[in-house]
This record gives structure tokens, C-alpha cells and sequence, in this order.
């Protein structure tokens, strides 16, 4: 019989699970007469965070690879301006409008890795300066905000419920409240799964560890470590796209400011998912688990009433410094195993 080997990316994983566990029977014991302890809370920040789920599932790609991509709240902004104002004032079908801006997160993202992958730039530079056009390109598309109404099948496709056949509570005026998500908790867990199954199972995900582990290495084994990078980043903002179409349906409008600060969401995810700065070690469905202990946080502070929502920002902030030192720590004891 085979003993379970324990290593740093499980403990890692393990970790947070249990924060997050922690952090949830807290607030249900606290703020259990606010609701905390109702399914469609967690429903909700399931929700909530649904376009942040596909965005930071890319983002542990790319951070796998040891790379970064801080462009990803501008696309999303960029998508949104265009399927808002696409609907609106162009009068384009919201179905040509998806089909669009997802070929736009495909073309940005051959840009990006191109510039990165084979020009040798670093992947900083490259994806600040992709910030800097999206962001740009989305107030050169309007500069106002404009709302989402006009079009019948992109409203009813926000508007979709999947109820629970569970959790059902009625409140205080004696309605019954079944819970229920949208379709876009569907879609983000589709892109949890599929990005979970591609980076255990086929080529392409194992390349992705092998370049983030040590490059050099990589590419003595045989591996084409610039069209694994390359494809990464595509594969980022390909996703980057699809959150930004989850996003919309979620806010049904296009804003300049939207998705700001995003990308720091998204990385701060993956960090305490257990996804390595350094690159080779990680997994998205850490990442998933990442993005509900922020939006946890966020929930509780919510839930508090009286704290501003600077708040949730600075214990992220604390979480992901926590969680980089422990990093840090575990790496130096596989060092000194090896010593």
C-alpha cells in the first residue's frame, strides 16, 4: 500500500482550504442573525465573484509558467464598454458582440505573448502596457456609462436563475426565498474544472509546470519553451474575456473604471490558492478557493455594518503576505531536505 506523499503544494492547498473553512463557520457563528449562515450567501459570493473565478483560473497559467499578467482588469473593462455600447448604440446582436470579444481576448493575447515569448520582453512591460491600451480603448469607445436594456436574450441570460432544490427559508414577511445562481457560477466552474483537467492531464499543462519550474531544464527535456508561454498568455486572456463577459452580466453596463484593480484581485487569489510567485507550483482549484476567501472577506465586512470596505483590502493584504512567507519558508525546507 502506497503512503500519501505530502508535499509543499499540498500543504499549501490544505492551508487555505481550512482558512477558508475557518473564516466561514466564523461568520456564521457571528453574524448568524444577518443571514451568514443562509446558502444563497455563499451563493452569492459565488456570484459576485464569478467573472474574478475565470480571470484568476488564467492568471494561475500564467503565474505557473513564472510570468505575470496585470492586463486582465482593463480587458475586462474593454469587453464590457464593447458588449454595452456594441447593444446599445451600434445596435450589433449580443451574440455577434460574445463572438467578438472573445477574438479580441485572443488576438490581445498573442500580442502580449508573442512580445513575451519570443521577443524576450519581460512579461511586466508587455502586459502594463497592455493595461494601458485596453484602459485607453475603453474610454475612446464611450467615456460614459451606459447601461445594458435593449437587448432581450443578453437581459435574459443575466437575469437566468438555477434554483437549488435545497436551502429554501422564508423571510421576515413570510415569503418563501428558494436559493439560486446565475449562469455565470456555471460557466466559471466549467473553466475551474476544464483548466484543473488541462494542467493535470494533457501535454500542454504539464509543459506549463515544467517551464515555471526551470526553463532551462524544460528545454533540454525537449519542450518548446516559448510557444508554451505564448500559449499561455493567449489562454489567459481568452479567459480574461470570458470573465469580462461574466462581469457585464453580472453589472449589465460598460464604465471606464470597471475592473479596476482586478488583476491584483486575481493575483492575490492564486498567492493563496498556493500558486508560487516563482513559478511550477500551484493549482486552480486553490485559486478558486482563493477568490471565496476574498470574497468571504469582503462578505464579512458586509456583514459588520459599521467597518469601511477598505477593510477587506487590508486583510487580503495581510492573507497575502502571510501566505507568501509561508512560500518562502517551505521552499527554504525543501531546500535544506535536499542539502
Amino acid at each position: 500500500m502506497k503512503k500519501l506523499k505530502i508535499n509543499s503544494n499540498s500543504i499549501l492547498l490544505l492551508i487555505t482550504i481550512a482558512l477558508f473553512v475557518a473564516m466561514y463557520i466564523a461568520g456564521c457563528i457571528v453574524y448568524a442573525d444577518k443571514g451568514f449562515t443562509r446558502l444563497q450567501t455563499f451563493l452569492n459570493i459565488l456570484i459576485n465573484n464569478a467573472g474574478l473565478i475565470c480571470i484568476a483560473a488564467g492568471t494561475t497559467c500564467v503565474m505557473l509558467t513564472g510570468g505575470i499578467d496585470i492586463s486582465v482588469g482593463s480587458v475586462v473593462a474593454m469587453d464590457c464598454m464593447i458588449l454595452a455600447v456594441g447593444i446599445e448604440e451600434w445596435g450589433w446582436k449580443s451574440q455577434t458582440l460574445i463572438l467578438l470579444v472573445l477574438v479580441i481576448g485572443i488576438v490581445f493575447g498573442v500580442v502580449q505573448g508573442y512580445c513575451i515569448a519570443y521577443l524576450g520582453i519581460q512579461p511586466f512591460i508587455v502586459t502594463m502596457a497592455g493595461l494601458f491600451f485596453a484602459r485607453g480603448m475603453t474610454a475612446v469607445i464611450c467615456t460614459d456609462q451606459v447601461s445594458i436594456v435593449s437587448d432581450e436574450f443578453f437581459v435574459k441570460l443575466a437575469n437566468f436563475k438555477i434554483n437549488m432544490p435545497f436551502g429554501a427559508y422564508e423571510n421576515k414577511k413570510g415569503i418563501l426565498q428558494v436559493p439560486y445562481v446565475r449562469i455565470t457560477v456555471i460557466l466559471a466552474l466549467i473553466v475551474v474544472v476544464l483548466i484543473f483537467l488541462m494542467l493535470k492531464y494533457t501535454r500542454f499543462g504539464r509543459s506549463i509546470y515544467a517551464v515555471g519550474g526551470n526553463s532551462q531544464s524544460a528545454e533540454l527535456m525537449g519542450l518548446d519553451v516559448r510557444k508554451t508561454k505564448m500559449k499561455t498568455y493567449v489562454l489567459a486572456s481568452f479567459l480574461a474575456s470570458i470573465g469580462g463577459i461574466c462581469y457585464c452580466l453580472n453589472t449589465m453596463c460598460g464604465t471606464t473604471t470597471q475592473g479596476t484593480g482586478l488583476e491584483m484581485d486575481a493575483i492575490s487569489s492564486a498567492v493563496i490558492g498556493g500558486t508560487l510567485l516563482t513559478g511550477g507550483v500551484g493549482n486552480v482549484f486553490g485559486t478558486l478557493i482563493g477568490v471565496l476567501i476574498n470574497g468571504t472577506i469582503s462578505t464579512l465586512v458586509k456583514s459588520h455594518g459599521k467597518l469601511v470596505s477598505s477593510w477587506a483590502n487590508i486583510v487580503t493584504a495581510i492573507l497575502l503576505c502571510f501566505f507568501i512567507v509561508l512560500q518562502a519558508v517551505l521552499a527554504k525546507i525543501k531546500e535544506s531536505k535536499k542539502a
